[in-house]
C-alpha cells in the first residue's frame, strides 16, 4: 500500500460535502416563507446584492425507472401528464416570487437537475425555458447546464437543448460494466454515451460532464480498470467521481442492493486511488471534491486563476451570487440565509395553489456562521485561508478565535495535507484529495461522531 493510499484510507470517515455552511441538516422549520420574503426584501433594497447576477436551480423530480443507488428526491412514473401539471406549478412559483425578487434580474447560471430533467418532452422543455426567459435576463457568457440520462436522449433531443440555450451537459453514467449496471438498475452502452458526446461537440456545447460512482455492487478491480479505460477514451471535459454511500435506512431504493456485493472499504479506496492516477496521467486537473477537468476547461482555468466558487450546484466558474431554487425540495441562498422548498410534491402544489411560496425550512446565518462559511469555502475553492483577510473582514483575531482548530490542523500538517505559517493555512497538493476533512475542522456543528454519522463517507 502506497503512502498516498494509506492517507486516503485514514480519512475514510463520514463528513459533509459543503455545498453550503451550515449544511442542510442544520436547517430548521422555524425558517419559512415569512423569513424568506424578508430576505428577498433586504436583497431588493440592497444595491450591492442586486449588482451581482443570480444563479437559478430548477428541480425536475420525475424518472421513468428507479436507479437503486440513488439518494435524490425523485418520483418514479410513466405518467407524463404529471410533468405538465408540475410545469404549471413551477410557473405559479415564479409568478409568486417575482414581485418580491424585483424585475430586471440577470442570471449567469442555470441548472436543471433531478430526478431526470430529460423526462420532460421537447414541448415541455420549451415551455419551461420560455417561462424562465420571460422572468429573467440571461447573461450571454453564462453557464446553462442540464442533467441528461443517456437512455432518454438522442441527437435530435440534443438539438432542442442547444436551441433552448443550454451550453453544458452532465451525463449520468455511473459505470460502464454490464454486471454493475444490472445490479444498480441503470443500463446504457459506451456507444450510446460516445454518440451523444460526439453530437454534443458538433452542436457547440462548451463542455460535457460524465458522472461516475465507485463502490457500487459487483464492481471489481478488473471491471473498474475497464470502466476507467472507457472513460478516458471518451475524454469528457469534466468528470464527477463520487463515492457510493450505502445508507438503506435513509434511502429506500438502496434496499434493492445486496450489501454483500459491495466492495470492501480497502477495495473502494483502491478504486479512488487508481482513478486519480489514471485521470492525472491523462492530463486531467483535480478541481476538488470529486471533480476533475481538462486543463483548457473553464473550471480548471477558474481554479488556476482563483475564481472558483461553490454552491448547491457544485463547483462553478460564476461569481459568488444569490441562488434561487425552484421546484420541489430545491434549496436557495439569499444573502445570509438558506431556504428549502418542501420535499412533498402534494404539499408543494397545495401551498402554491393557496398563493404561498413552498419554503418549509431554512436558516439565517449568525456572525459565527458567516465567518466559518468564508473559511470553509476558501478552503474548498482556493485551498488557502489568509489570516489577515479574515481578520480585517470579520474583525477578529484568527489565531485566538480558532486556536483549537489550529491545534487540530497541526496534526494534518504532520501528515502533509496542509501547511501553516504566520500568514495562513494552505492546502497541499495531497491535501486536495481529502479537502472535506480539512474543512470539517472549522465546522462548529460537528461536535462528535454521533452527529457525523448522518453524512456519507468522504471517500
Amino acid at each position: 500500500m502506497t503512502p498516498f493510499h494509506q492517507l486516503l484510507r485514514s480519512f475514510d470517515i463520514p463528513g459533509p460535502r459543503y455545498t453550503s455552511y451550515p449544511t442542510a441538516d442544520r436547517f430548521v422549520e422555524a425558517f419559512s416563507e415569512t423569513q424568506f420574503l424578508q430576505a428577498l426584501q433586504l436583497r431588493r433594497q440592497g444595491a450591492h446584492s442586486r449588482a451581482f447576477p443570480l444563479s437559478v436551480y430548477v428541480h425536475i423530480p420525475f424518472c421513468e425507472s428507479l436507479c437503486y443507488y440513488c439518494a435524490c428526491n425523485k418520483i418514479i412514473t410513466g405518467r407524463y401528464e404529471r410533468a405538465q401539471r408540475y410545469l404549471k406549478s413551477l410557473q405559479t412559483e415564479v409568478q409568486l416570487l417575482l414581485p418580491h425578487l424585483g424585475n430586471g434580474n440577470v442570471v449567469s447560471q442555470l441548472h436543471l437537475g433531478g430526478g431526470t430533467p430529460t423526462f420532460l418532452r421537447d414541448p415541455e422543455l420549451r415551455s419551461l425555458m420560455q417561462m424562465l426567459g420571460k422572468a429573467f435576463q440571461w447573461k450571454p457568457d453564462g453557464e446553462y447546464s442540464v442533467e441528461v440520462d443517456p437512455r432518454t436522449v438522442d441527437a435530435q433531443r440534443l438539438v432542442t437543448l442547444r436551441e433552448l440555450g443550454f451550453n453544458r451537459l452532465s451525463l449520468g453514467v455511473q459505470d460502464f460494466d454490464k454486471q454493475v449496471q444490472v445490479a444498480v438498475h441503470r443500463e446504457q452502452t459506451v456507444e450510446q454515451v460516445q454518440d451523444l458526446m460526439l453530437s454534443a461537440r458538433g452542436m457547440g456545447f462548451k463542455s460535457v460532464n460524465l458522472d461516475l460512482i465507485y463502490g457500487l455492487p459487483k464492481q471489481t478491480a478488473r471491471s473498474w480498470t475497464q470502466t476507467l479505460q472507457s472513460l478516458v477514451q471518451l475524454r469528457p471535459e469534466r468528470i464527477a467521481l463520487y463515492a457510493y454511500a450505502h445508507l438503506p435506512a435513509r434511502f429506500k431504493p438502496q434496499r434493492h442492493i445486496d450489501a454483500k456485493e459491495l466492495p470492501l472499504a480497502e477495495a473502494k479506496t483502491a478504486m479512488l486511488s487508481q482513478a486519480i492516477d489514471v485521470l492525472q496521467a491523462k492530463g486531467y486537473v483535480y478541481i476538488g471534491m470529486d471533480h476533475f477537468a481538462l486543463p483548457e476547461d473553464a473550471l480548471a482555468i477558474a481554479k488556476r486563476q482563483g475564481r472558483l466558487h461553490r454552491n448547491f450546484q457544485g463547483y462553478t466558474t460564476q461569481p459568488d451570487c444569490d441562488l434561487i431554487g425552484l421546484g420541489v425540495s430545491s434549496i436557495g441562498n439569499i444573502g445570509p440565509t438558506y431556504q428549502q422548498n418542501t420535499k412533498s410534491l402534494d404539499e408543494y402544489q397545495d401551498m402554491l395553489a393557496q398563493g404561498r411560496l413552498p419554503v418549509v425550512r431554512g436558516v439565517a446565518l449568525s456572525k459565527d456562521d458567516l465567518l466559518r462559511r468564508s473559511i470553509i469555502m476558501a478552503l474548498m475553492c482556493q485551498g488557502i485561508v489568509e489570516f489577515e483577510i479574515i481578520n480585517s473582514t470579520h474583525l477578529i483575531d484568527f489565531k485566538h478565535y480558532f486556536q483549537n482548530e489550529l491545534r487540530q490542523l497541526q496534526d494534518m500538517q504532520a501528515q502533509g495535507i496542509v501547511h501553516i505559517d504566520d500568514k495562513g493555512v494552505e492546502v497541499t497538493e495531497m491535501g486536495w484529495f481529502v479537502i472535506r476533512a480539512i474543512a470539517m475542522v472549522f465546522d462548529r456543528y460537528l461536535q462528535g461522531d454521533q452527529q457525523r454519522m448522518r453524512f456519507s463517507k468522504i471517500l
